[in-house]
């Protein structure tokens, strides 16, 4: 070998190194990741809009179908900026979900440490009892057939929050913290169409509890259009669309869940008054008390099961009950592949504020048409 092709030798391998250590050190201050879910199943469905019987392949049962971007860049110091955005989309059409828009999901950026004051997070997110409180209900095993009829508590965040800014504290201990604030942006009404939101939960070994509160205004009807909120609607069935023209709504919402050896038992209550005004269409105040239970049993380290009762009253502007029973199960043919089945019966009785109460099973949202429903699916879910 020539002194120039030593040379050259010794030029390739010091660029090669030089490189390698770039790649490492731009690699340990910026991630991103690319994540998402395709969930897809068969549904059969007893009393749907007045007919007996509907059978349809229905997209995200368990988890709705999305895909998004994630990542954070290292500032130094222990701070990081973050950032998600998250698509939506039905996996039996292709169309996108959350009303159309390309990242209804999430769409946020924010500062962090984790290890100081916690993370500040700005864009369309969840509310903060979606963070705390919801991991510690039945609907975060086997989905929305574990919730409220119709999600009036936004128990299985239909809802999302525009604009908004939010807190996250770090995890004192086993406490964890958060608050969030968002503008309707109205002019001339800086209430109007705003939404506020705060929630605490606290893990110790096998008991976790939590509890929140969340305020919608729904727009000031004399200074802008009704319903012109930063947040998503709460209106998508027959229990609450009485109430669509609701000055604001107030949720509540508690739960806890006590996990002992393959068995977790848990619950949450929620209290929702959906409130009016001179615009309004109602002229007292509609309250919906909300109570579910539910038992997990990790039979296999590949298999679960569950089951649960959700009971909710209204009362107020108009009365109703809603009786809700759910079993199901989800097997893990892989770590990011399942397939899944859950049951469901609901029966209801009373009136809703347009006429006779509708059964409507969680948030699945079908309104029955009738004052029972059934509804049984099966699915397949890959996440990557």
């Amino acid at each position: 070998m020539g002194l120039d092709d030593k040379m050259r030798t010794t030029y390739l391998k010091a660029t090669v190194i030089a490189s390698c250590a770039i790649a490492s050190h731009a690699h340990a201050q910026s991630t991103v990741t690319l994540y998402g879910i395709v969930d897809t199943g068969f549904m059969y469905i007893h009393n749907s809009g007045g007919q007996s019987t509907q059978l349809l392949m229905a997209s995200g049962t368990e988890s709705g179908s999305r895909w998004g971007l994630r990542g954070s860049e290292d500032l130094g110091s222990g701070l990081s900026a973050i950032y998600q955005i998250e698509n939506g989309f039905s996996s039996t059409s292709g169309s996108l979900g959350q009303g159309g828009r390309m990242f209804g999901r999430q769409a946020y950026v924010g500062l962090s440490n984790a290890g100081s004051w916690g993370t500040v997070t700005l864009g369309r997110q969840y509310d903060p009892l979606i963070d705390r409180v919801q991991p510690v209900q039945g609907d975060n095993y086997l989905g929305g057939f574990f919730s409220s009829p119709g999600d009036i508590d936004n128990a299985d965040n239909s809802v999302r929050i525009n604009n908004a800014i939010k807190w996250s504290s770090p995890n004192w201990s086993g406490l964890q913290l958060s608050a969030m604030y968002s503008s309707g942006g109205v002019a001339g009404a800086v209430g109007s169409g705003q939404t506020y939101s705060g929630a605490a939960a606290y893990t110790n070994g096998p008991l976790a509890v939590a509890a929140g509160f969340f305020h919608v205004d729904n727009g000031n009807g004399s200074l802008a259009q009704r319903a012109k909120t930063s947040a998503d609607s709460l209106f998508n069935s027959s229990v609450n669309a009485a109430y669509a023209s609701a000055r604001s709504v107030n949720i509540a919402r508690a739960g806890g869940r006590y996990t002992l050896g393959d068995f977790t038992l848990g619950g949450y209550y929620s209290y929702s008054q959906y409130n009016p005004d001179a615009a309004s269409v109602f002229t007292q105040s509609e309250k919906y008390h909300n109570g579910s239970v539910y038992a997990v049993w990790q039979a296999t380290p590949s298999l679960l099961t569950e089951i649960g009762y959700n009971y909710l009253r209204s009362l107020g502007d108009s009365s109703a009950k809603y009786h809700q029973f759910s079993i199901g199960a989800d097997y893990n043919l892989s770590k990011r592949t399942d397939v899944y089945t859950v049951a469901s019966y609901g029966h209801a009785t009373g009136q809703n504020g347009a006429g006779p109460a509708q059964a409507v099973i969680g948030s699945i949202d079908v309104n029955a048409g009738k004052n029972s429903q059934a509804i049984v699916t099966v699915g397949l879910r890959h996440r990557f």
